[in-house]
């Protein structure tokens, strides 16, 4: 039986529920995005889409978008509306659009993320505010160790590593001022998705991903069900693993979550 528009996707939450990493993306989101009852939003880049399906349960006015056409169609099988295709083109948005954007893991896919920052300086309000989530350049063990094992930023669709907080606020340049910046999920969170991607990459050998690196989708789940069946019954040992992470608390994050507040005069 097909699911309808109102009808609960069943497996994109059934990863979500059993992802240590997706759970704390969408935790730092939600706390960096605030109320959105009242707001016109947009998602950029929400992977299968279950963040997109979950901003929406928010409240809010939201639009989503994404970079390759397979991820597209994946998160407008998901949340049952259109979602656009863009990249760091001008996009098909309006001006002063947008009251907030989140742009989840996407300035690293795409060639000019300077153009990009303009382009959301654009669609977004005056004084409206951009949630930027990349990959913190962090030069440790752990990047050595998953770039032996074929875990390279090209296998990801990765254009750049990562950003510092000083690359951000360079390509944010005078169209948006840094409110607040932090860093988030630490060795021990970082390890265990290391290992997750190298045994999935292993089942999916040989078989062509997007530009956004590999994405888990409903068909995966089926074809591999006993797999995730087991992964599961590990899960308690899993999350108990990445709860680690709180004792790193002198050490910086994998990933960079910042909040910028569109400098455009509203009287412009």
């Amino acid at each position: 039986m097909n699911r309808t528009k109102h009808a609960e996707p069943i497996w994109p939450l059934r990863l979500f529920k059993k992802s240590v990493l997706k759970q704390r993306k969408y935790k730092e989101l939600t706390e960096a995005l605030g109320e959105t009852t009242t707001l016109h939003c947009l998602d950029i880049g929400a992977d299968n889409g279950v963040i997109s399906y979950l901003l929406r349960q928010r409240g809010g006015q939201w639009k989503s978008a994404d970079l390759d056409q397979t991820t597209v169609e994946t998160i407008q099988d998901l949340i049952q509306e259109p979602v656009f295709q863009i990249d760091d083109r001008p996009t098909p948005f309006a001006d002063n659009e947008f009251d907030r954007v989140a742009v989840i893991d996407f300035l690293e896919h795409i060639h000019n993320d300077e153009a990009f920052i303009r382009e959301l300086h654009r669609i977004v309000k005056p004084h409206g505010r951009v949630v930027l989530n990349v990959p913190h350049i962090k030069p440790t063990l752990l990047r050595k160790i998953r770039l032996a094992i074929g875990q390279t930023d090209e296998k990801h669709g990765h254009l750049r590593p990562g950003y510092t907080l000083g690359d951000i606020n360079r390509i944010l340049g005078d169209h948006f001022q840094v409110v607040s910046e932090k860093t988030y999920s630490k060795f021990f969170s970082e390890c265990i998705d290391t290992l997750i991607t190298f045994a999935f990459d292993l089942l999916k050998r040989g078989k062509r991903t997007s530009a956004k690196g590999l994405v888990v989708t409903g068909k995966d789940l089926k074809q591999y069900q006993k797999i995730f069946t087991m992964y599961s019954l590990l899960y308690p040992i899993i999350w108990t693993i990445s709860k680690l992470d709180t004792a790193l608390f002198f050490t910086s994050g994998y990933m960079l979550l910042v909040v910028a507040q569109n400098k455009k005069d509203a009287n412009a």
